[in-house]
């Protein structure tokens, strides 16, 4: 959702009009299809890093939009709160060195931001959740300063109607409620954009749902929430309770939440925008002037701006996209499971695993939505975000097995498999998902080496605060680095 809006007030008739706005986006965009109208040529591939800006402790900062001045690029955007910011990467075609190229061109521009932080005596951090942060800092204060940001804000809340409440139960538990949704910017993320056909999107969004599982537990990131030990990758509770609209009576009567697995595989791209104006009322009902039936009629491209806007409210851990380049329109599946680090070549690495065995379940003659139930897959999801690493997940022809024993012996076949397919570069495919495999044989990932050093600091004298502090500098010299996880100390 990165359309700037200003400060507004919306009435019934507002959203009323907004509802058959987007209703008649979806009857335009099933038109669209039916003509075959999207692109389909240009098998592109982007990706988004969210960052951290702290200080030398850890203590994340209120600076991005001075850094973001200091940055003067484009690539690099505010994010929800003052201590986040997020950089763009140009799309690439998926092809040959194409992850090598993606790690040149991240260790690039996370050195350019972490030197103009510098400047300002901060670091940028790749980290699914700072494990130093603090509910102070977390508070409606800290929002970033876009309109936007404060009216999605206001109108949770509004939409709620009480305070937000997190409640997570790990090795400790977390109990606290937040008065804002700045509580959701805590859980920073990698975005994966994939480019895909109309026909092929079902196969794909299906494939990205049945891996992310596997994603999770080989990438967990995030085992740490205001000081307390909680999931491994707390990321996946924290934002499915920190942007929650449904009271806890509308939760009991199964009410959709905003951030949402889903809840069976789909057919058509078109099962998802139905599901967004049949499940999910209005957060921001902003009326555009397009008027997309006009458009179409006169050989145009409709821009479908409330279907957009609408879409990009529904925070599903595998998002469809509708978007317009150059004058054509194209859809991509836009995964977004992954927490940001612990270091650049980790990032490359879990996005060339991800790809890779997203296209190899897409290409399997015996689709994967035929041999997982969707429950299934949903079981696997929440596993590895409590345990990562060390989930027990459920794989069709293999049963319930460790998370690391299916990576190694079924889905790093699959990636090699699919990286093939997309013809990437032999010894670039071997390069990044060898750390994969690594880190399955060594049982390790950033969630892991967080928890690991955390205790040995603990067993060796410190308090937990300092225990905490001393493994995020110990963290930020191992990022910097760019080393892959499994190695550092």
């Amino acid at each position: 959702m990165g359309r700037e809006i200003d400060e507004v007030r919306f009435t019934r008739e507002d959203r009323q009009q907004y509802r058959e706005k987007v209703k008649r986006s979806v009857d335009v965009l099933r038109r669209m299809l039916d003509a075959g109208a999207f692109e389909t040529e240009r098998k592109l591939v982007g990706v988004e890093v969210e960052f951290y800006v702290v200080d030398t402790d850890g203590a994340p900062m209120m600076i991005n939009a001075e850094l973001l001045d200091r940055l003067e690029s484009a690539d690099f955007q505010t994010e929800l709160a003052q201590f986040n910011i997020e950089f763009n990467l140009a799309p690439h075609k998926l092809v040959s060195t194409v992850f090598r190229e993606i790690e040149e061109e991240l260790e690039t521009s996370f050195l350019h931001a972490h030197r103009r932080a510098q400047e300002l005596d901060a670091h940028v951090v790749m980290i699914g959740i700072m494990p130093t942060l603090r509910d102070l800092d977390v508070t409606l204060q800290n929002l970033s300063a876009s309109p936007r940001y404060h009216l999605l804000n206001q109108q949770v809340l509004e939409a709620r109607g009480e305070d937000l409440q997190v409640e997570i139960e790990g090795p400790e538990r977390l109990t606290t409620q937040v008065s804002s949704i700045t509580m959701e910017a805590a859980a920073t993320s990698v975005q994966l954009h994939l480019q895909v056909s109309p026909e092929g999107f079902p196969t794909v969004w299906n494939a990205a749902q049945a891996a992310a599982a596997a994603q999770i537990a080989v990438g967990a990131n995030s085992p740490f929430l205001l000081g307390k030990e909680l999931w491994r990758e707390t990321r996946i509770a924290l934002f499915e309770q920190s942007i929650d609209t449904r009271t806890e009576e509308l939760a009991a009567q199964g009410v959709r939440p905003r951030v949402w697995f889903g809840e069976k595989w789909i057919g058509s791209l078109l099962d998802l925008f139905d599901e967004n104006v049949k499940y999910f009322p209005s957060l921001l009902p902003l009326l555009d002037d397009e008027e997309p039936e006009a458009v179409l009629e006169a050989g145009g491209v409709p821009h479908l701006p409330e279907l957009v806007l609408h879409n990009g409210t529904v925070y599903r851990w595998n998002r469809p996209v509708y978007a317009v380049a150059r004058g054509k329109p194209h859809l991509r599946v836009e995964n977004r499971v992954l927490p940001a680090g612990p270091s650049v070549v980790d990032t490359v690495a879990n996005a060339a695993f991800y790809f890779g065995l997203v296209r190899a379940l897409a290409d399997l003659e015996q689709p994967i939505d035929r041999q997982l139930s969707f429950a299934a897959a949903c079981d696997n999801f929440f596993a590895a975000a409590k345990h990562g690493i060390e989930s027990e997940l459920f794989w069709p022809g293999v049963g319930a097995v460790p998370a690391s024993e299916l990576v190694l012996r079924t889905l790093l076949p699959l990636a090699h498999r699919g990286l093939d397919a997309w013809h990437v570069d032999r010894r670039d495919r071997d390069h990044y998902l060898g750390i994969i495999e690594q880190r399955c044989l060594k049982r390790i990932t950033g969630a892991g080496w967080q928890v690991r050093t955390v205790r040995r600091l603990l067993d060796e004298g410190c308090t937990r605060p300092d225990a905490i502090i001393e493994m995020v500098r110990r963290y930020m010299a191992g990022m910097r680095s760019n080393e892959p996880v499994h190695t550092w100390d």
